[in-house]
């Protein structure tokens, strides 16, 4: 099956300067390295510079980059990883 889009968002979140965008797709069979039926690209951009993205590249399963470092993603649904990635932007605008 082809991938299909399911939710596809673009949220401002600090003036013109700040953005989430969040694009994930229905996918069968499952990525590799993945144990569920998404792939899906998670970014934080601030000024233009990706300061953290959440995706399932095919072999790596899930997780995230932060800055230089990529740490695994416990996936449990799609909300969960969601508020995941809104946590993470909290932590890193302290």
């Amino acid at each position: 099956m082809p991938a299909q889009l399911i939710y596809k968002k673009r949220e401002v979140l600090k003036g013109e300067n700040e953005f989430a965008d969040i694009v994930v797709w229905a996918v069968a069979p499952s990525v590799l390295g993945s144990y569920h039926g998404y792939k899906y690209r998670l970014a934080y951009v601030v000024n233009g510079v990706c300061v953290m993205r959440y995706d399932n590249e095919a072999g790596k399963g899930d997780h995230k980059h932060i800055g230089g470092s990529e740490l695994p993603v416990t996936f449990s649904d799609l909300t969960d990883l969601i508020e995941q990635f809104y946590a993470d932007i909290q932590a890193l605008r302290s």
